[in-house]
């Protein structure tokens, strides 16, 4: 759930800019440009979700189903847990015309996100795949002025459960299709002591679909395509708002109850070309362009069913985000018992200079990993994977800041295991 303290300093104007920029963090990301989580398997961590054209395990059912027809002829579960960790990010620079000199460090995060994932055994050319999983989240949190005055604390959890279907077309097409339920929940509080304040809580189930086709021209070479739909997270709750009408505000608005309201987050659709090739030595290559559409994310806007609290609290904020181009690079070098893994990827941040807050710090990013499984018997593997992410230092010059972001750096470690039956 979000938990969001804010404090501000600023007009009632800035708090309502603060606030949905804030509401940015029920889709921010962890592990990527944006607020996507995609390494969400042991495979996707050890490989930095470079599987997905020779996707072979039980979480081929989320990356790419139209591959759990080209499996071997069994049932395969995944059970995987995932941890987070997160550095402490440092500004330095100016907040407004107004304050000058801030040398501030958010605080150190750490989660766990656990993941499922189920591939059947085939049915007359029929195999049915399931994935549970967490594909976006963030808490940043920072413990000093200006910085809390619009992220003190906040953080979100969306569960995603992703049944799919494959068809095989013949012994070297596939398709797949898949059906995208998403739950979310989340609270954002904000507030400056004795004019305004802000408690509000929601959730909302929203659903979505994605599609994949495989071809395998010879069997040493895949190639996938893949498509995950935009879905709208449609946060709807209450709020609890209060404003003193003699405070720094426009309209000498006064506000003191709960009120109705609701937000829509997009998570945006992603497009992937991938290619696999495996050498006699066993060991595979593959490359993934991913095409993230982030320009969906335009605006943010709040809305409240009471109009007095619209026109005070209810602001909407221009986001005009940028579509993104994501390059992956998976290698799995197979042995008699063990296998290894490693990969790398170019990420780019799709948030304009213009709308870079304490909130969302988002830069471009390279990350790599590493990871292996161990064959413990016929029917069971276990494994570990480790991912390092360096995002570049940003410097940024808006309305709000005159400054420079750096030490931003993401560490993700997962263990799995794998049944067969």
């Amino acid at each position: 759930m979000i938990r969001i303290k804010i404090q501000y300093n600023k007009s009632l104007n800035d708090l309502c800019k603060k606030l949905v920029l804030l509401s940015m963090a029920s889709a921010s990301v962890l592990m990527a440009g944006g607020y996507k989580i995609p390494d969400t398997s042991l495979d996707g961590i050890a490989l930095c979700a470079a599987n997905v054209a020779h996707a072979s395990g039980a979480d081929a059912a989320y990356y790419n189903p139209a591959n759990m027809n080209f499996m071997n002829d069994e049932n395969t579960l995944e059970v995987d847990i995932m941890s987070i960790s997160l550095s402490d990010i440092n500004y330095q620079g100016s907040y407004t015309s107004s304050t000058t000199g801030h040398d501030l460090d958010s605080k150190k995060e750490h989660f766990f996100l656990p993941s499922l994932h189920y591939v059947s055994g085939s049915m007359s050319g029929t195999r049915f795949g399931l994935s549970i999983l967490s594909p976006a989240g963030l808490s940043k949190r920072w413990d000093a002025q200006p910085a809390q005055s619009s992220a003190e604390e906040f953080t979100l959890k969306v569960v995603e459960i992703n049944p799919s279907i494959s068809f095989l077309v013949s012994n070297k097409v596939s398709v797949g299709l898949g059906f995208r339920a998403l739950y979310s929940e989340g609270a954002v509080k904000a507030s400056y002591p004795t004019v305004y304040s802000q408690d509000m809580s929601g959730d909302s189930i929203d659903y979505g679909y994605n599609a994949a086709l495989s071809y395998k021209p010879t069997h040493e070479l895949d190639v996938a395509f893949t498509y995950r739909s935009q879905v709208n997270l449609t946060e709807e709750g209450s709020a609890t708002l209060f404003y003193d009408a003699n405070g720094p505000a426009e309209g000498g608005v006064a506000l003191n109850s709960k009120y109705d309201t609701n937000v829509i987050i997009p998570i945006p659709a992603t497009i992937s070309l991938a290619t696999a090739y495996t050498f006699p030595t066993k060991t595979t290559f593959e490359l993934v362009y991913e095409r993230n559409i982030w320009s969906a994310y335009s605006e943010l806007d709040f809305n409240y069913a009471s109009p007095t609290a619209e026109a005070v609290f209810g602001k909407s904020k221009q986001k005009n985000w940028n579509d993104t181009n994501t390059f992956r690079l998976g290698i799995t070098q197979k042995l008699d018992e063990i296998t290894l893994m490693a990969g790398a990827v170019i990420d780019k941040t799709p948030v304009p200079v213009e709308t870079i807050g304490f909130e969302l710090p988002d830069s471009n990013s390279l990350s790599v990993s590493l990871g292996g499984r161990y064959q413990i018997a016929k029917s069971v593997n276990i494994g570990l994977a480790a991912l390092y992410s360096m995002r570049e230092d940003r410097e940024v010059t808006n309305a709000s800041l005159d400054g420079k972001f750096t030490n931003s750096k993401v560490l993700a470690l997962s263990t799995g295991l794998e049944y067969k039956f």
